[in-house]
């Protein structure tokens, strides 16, 4: 049996489409053109919300101005709350890497919300002279105004999402940062030893770095508020009527909730990207410093008998098919290279921000996909980092304790109280003989035994409070 099919026409001719498709052959072409990634638009929630939040508040400033009949934007309006409500997703069906500055997508949300706004009006799919996807739904509008707002919609709401994920990482490392606060360390330069600080420190710098991070990204979304709609294909406003981008701005801000601003000069706003670099670099930033933090896990834990061995984190799988017993620092590795990903996703959007010419950017599906990506991946990476890794990692207190004891790094603390000279040949024949420096110091006469004990007290040499005179 051949599957029921409805026939609809576009510039290049007929097309059957199967009959129960919301969506049509502008769709149906850009499915065939585009069988790039696999991924369709449907992969990104927050997108297609945010078209359908576009075409209701269009549908609602082209009626307030007088342009569309108050039944067909009635119909469009609760075919958009639908959609927004979580149904017909699955109808958003191409794919997200796509020619035509995302044009396709425009028409895939066009047709869908045409055909179950016709639905509504009681006539059947495809009954296009009664409700039409580009005069009605995509009426005063333009791919060129819709999809950039939608993207910039769809983007401020992913890095919410991101933003809590990291407030969860900032507190699991500012937890162990006070558990820890008491266990004396070597810290290190150069992976050679320096001076002692506290595990609770190192942690505590993490926790530091991701607050600033957070910081920095809640600032990149506000230029992510400013839109282009009313804009229309180049930024002119042609054949969107007096104050409909006003009207669409407003209606969109309200069904929203976001504190959206039309862009003061639309020609320049429909042809720049750089909010989008601007926060594409955040992310880059935060994928680095990450992975950074992560590189530190893995390097602590390393051993657990012939490494570092200053902490424990907890094992999650067997490490080895052939290795019994080892346990890998899988979690660390698993955001490693999510920062790498963004990393090179913020390549990709540094070319095709830079690729536009004249008064459109073509490449903005690749900059959605990117973006998307980069947010999605790092907000996962944030909250497993936290909950499968940091929160449970446990200190070796006592090894800790005893590398700061046997350090050559100590005699850094006694060098303003014994002078540079002799610090250094305590060094020197420390490193030679394998004895510790508090002995090498009592054995000289450098100092009292009284006085030296007060200098290495774990918070003098952590540098939480002054030695005693």
């Amino acid at each position: 049996m051949t599957a029921a099919t409805r026939s609809e026409h576009d510039l290049l001719g007929d097309r059957d489409v199967p009959a129960d498709a919301y969506w049509g052959v502008h769709t149906l072409r850009a499915t065939e053109n585009f069988p790039i990634t696999g991924t369709p638009i449907s992969a990104y929630p927050h997108l297609i919300d945010a078209l359908a939040a576009v075409k209701e508040a269009a549908a609602l400033a082209n009626e307030e101005l007088g342009r569309l009949a108050p039944e067909k934007a009635r119909a469009i309006v609760a075919a958009c709350r639908e959609i927004r409500a979580g149904g017909l997703h699955d109808q958003f069906v191409v794919d997200v890497i796509q020619g035509g500055a995302g044009t396709s997508t425009n028409m895939n949300a066009n047709e869908v919300v045409a055909n179950r706004a016709l639905e509504l009006l009681g006539h059947a799919k495809g009954e296009y002279t009664h409700l039409h996807p580009n005069e009605d739904v995509n009426l005063g509008q333009s791919t060129n105004d819709v999809y950039p707002t939608a993207v910039k919609i769809a983007t401020v709401f992913a890095v919410r999402g991101l933003l809590k994920a990291m407030a969860v990482l900032q507190d699991a490392f500012a937890r162990k940062a006070v558990e820890f606060r008491d266990v004396l360390k070597m810290g290190r330069t150069q992976l050679q030893d320096a001076v002692p600080m506290t595990l609770g420190q190192e942690f505590s710098a993490y926790a530091v770095m991701i607050e600033e991070d957070r910081s920095r990204l809640a600032e990149a979304v506000e230029l992510i508020h400013e839109i282009n709609l009313g804009a229309t294909a180049i930024g002119t406003g042609l054949n969107a009527p007096a104050g409909y981008a006003e009207a669409a701005r407003r209606h969109l801000a309200a069904i929203t909730g976001l504190p959206l601003v039309t862009a003061a000069n639309l020609v320049e706003a429909t042809q720049d990207c750089g909010a989008f670099v601007q926060m594409s670099g955040v992310l880059k930033r935060i994928a680095v410093k990450l992975s950074k933090s992560c590189n530190d896990l893995r390097l602590l834990s390393s051993g657990p008998r012939a490494g570092l061995g200053e902490i424990n984190l907890p094992p999650v799988q067997a490490g080895s098919s052939i290795m019994p017993g080892k346990v890998n620092p899988v979690i660390p590795e698993v955001v490693n290279q999510v920062a790498f990903e963004v990393i090179g996703n913020d390549v990709a959007i540094t070319m095709a921000a830079e690729a536009g010419q004249l008064q459109l950017n073509a490449f903005e599906p690749i900059i959605l996909h990117s973006l998307s990506e980069s947010i999605t991946h790092l907000q996962s990476a944030c909250l497993t980092l936290a909950e499968r890794c940091v929160n449970g990692i446990t200190a070796n207190t006592e090894r800790l304790r005893a590398t700061v004891e046997n350090s050559i790094g100590l005699v850094t603390a006694l060098n303003p109280h014994i002078g540079y000279t002799a610090a250094t040949d305590i060094a020197k024949e420390a490193l030679v003989t394998g004895r510790g420096v508090a002995e090498l110091v009592l054995e000289k006469g450098l100092l009292p035994a009284e006085r030296l004990a007060g200098l290495l007290r774990p918070e003098v040499l952590a540098g939480s409070v002054a030695p005693l005179a």
